[in-house]
């Protein structure tokens, strides 16, 4: 069987990575999760393993190359007796060595798979004029599906991948193209006089105003800025985001911590912080409201037996990053400390395993360490709620004593809960953001 092995997701706003190395050539065989290239992003470095072996029957991209998310970087199969050598197929010669002499292998000896051309968008292949075959990744042919772009229209579409190959900004590209271009029989806009051009980006007048206007800069966004923007914006078209705040005593928690700091220092060598003691509140609860923990496709609920936690980390050259603790309700506090000082530190200095930052079933970002008490947190897709933490500040608050109501001074820390709307009301929010700050409260060694 022949198996597209696509560039991976790698944290919350990358939506590309750049190929380091290859490890294996074209036409090597590959052992099950054993590695197959190396990537990089503006926030983590890491190896890309197979789930499959196979033989290495066609490279996409060369080493330095720059791949969206979800495009085909390479293809193996699983049954080597279905690969065919086939004279002039596509490959540049590469270099392979053997008993410390190099061998030259040629275009002549490349592997590849004989595969019929099929019809319709549900293909991956297409013969275009010159008789070439020619790839049509995943997320090309989805976005022509959706977009309303025919086969033929594919083919005439310019690619600026590896032989011609078209990526997603390629026919993104052509869409908008094909959207500005006037209907038949409509009079053309007329352009303004001395109009200068301007980023998508000014859409209004108003907008486009600034751009000519003193005491203006334009400054375009780095490249993890404008991915983060991308992927927020998605978030809140997806989701119906609504938010829940709550007021959380952290009394009992403080105790705890102080009881508990000195030994733990000592022993583990770093700090304990807060958020252990959040991050075991919020499994509890989950544990305790199992939707909150689930995902949604599309009319299907997906419901998860694990919990996955994700952390946001700042990272320090800007952008963001949730590298995620896995199966978080089977650790103990001491194991939550760990996990959380061990993923930050490496995310910083962008040293997390591909593993590290995927598969998180609910995130909590903490906006409190930068001295914030409230915020409205997105969603991180495709999960359905997210907890932001605030700062805890020492309070004035009304108590009722046998005596009557008493003001005393206590620890407060506000907790927001933004959720998806489509699968959680208000009820199951509110319960379940009350649920955590029961736990926090009520706290106990």
């Amino acid at each position: 069987m022949l198996i597209d092995i696509i560039m991976p997701k790698m944290g919350e706003s990358i939506m590309d990575g750049r190929i380091l190395k290859w490890h294996k050539k074209l036409g090597e065989t590959i052992e099950k999760d054993e590695t197959l290239f190396e990537i990089s992003t503006d926030k983590v470095d890491t190896e890309v393993p197979v789930s499959d072996a196979g033989v290495v029957v066609e490279l996409l991209y060369n080493e330095g190359d720059t791949a969206n998310v979800e495009d085909v970087v390479a293809r193996i199969e699983t049954d080597p007796s279905k690969a065919k050598v086939i004279a002039g197929a596509s490959g540049a010669k590469q270099e392979k060595k053997e008993g410390g002499s190099e061998e030259k292998i040629s275009n002549e000896d490349v592997l590849v798979m004989e595969a019929p051309v099929k019809e319709g968008l549900d293909s991956h292949l297409r013969g275009n004029g010159g008789g070439e075959a020619a790839f049509f990744s995943p997320l090309v042919m989805n976005i022509a599906s959706k977009e309303g772009v025919s086969m033929e229209e594919l083919g005439q579409i310019k690619g600026t991948g590896i032989g011609g190959r078209i990526r997603k900004q390629d026919i993104m590209a052509y869409v908008e193209t094909r959207k500005s271009k006037p209907k038949a029989g409509a009079a053309p806009k007329a352009k303004p006089a001395e109009a200068k051009p301007v980023t998508e980006y000014a859409k209004s007048p108003e907008l486009t105003a600034l751009y000519n206007m003193p005491g203006v800069e334009v400054v375009p966004m780095d490249n993890i800025q404008a991915k983060m923007a991308e992927h927020m914006v998605m978030s809140v078209h997806t989701s119906p985001h609504v938010g829940a705040i709550a007021e959380c005593d952290m009394t009992a928690v403080e105790k705890a911590k102080k009881a508990l700091e000195s030994e733990f220092i000592k022993k583990e060598g770093f700090k304990l912080t807060y958020m252990p003691f959040i991050c075991e509140a919020v499994t509890k609860a989950l544990k305790d409201f199992p939707l909150v923990n689930a995902s949604i496709d599309g009319t299907n609920i997906l419901m998860k037996s694990y919990i996955n936690l994700g952390i946001a980390v700042a990272m320090d050259s800007g952008g963001l990053i949730v590298p995620v603790i896995k199966k978080a309700d089977s650790k103990s506090l001491t194991g939550l400390a760990r996990d959380i000082n061990d993923l930050a530190k490496r995310a910083r200095i962008k040293k997390l395993n591909l593993d590290e930052i995927q598969d998180g079933t609910f995130t909590i970002t903490n906006y409190g360490v930068f001295g914030n008490i409230i915020g409205t947190p997105i969603i991180n897709q495709p999960q359905i709620a997210i907890l932001g933490t605030g700062a805890i500040k020492k309070r004035a608050v009304v108590v009722e004593t046998d005596q009557g109501d008493a003001i005393v001074i206590k620890p407060i820390m506000y907790l927001t809960l933004t959720f998806d709307h489509r699968i959680i009301d208000g009820a199951l929010g509110g319960k379940f953001l009350m649920k955590i700050v029961e736990y926090l409260e009520n706290y106990q060694i």
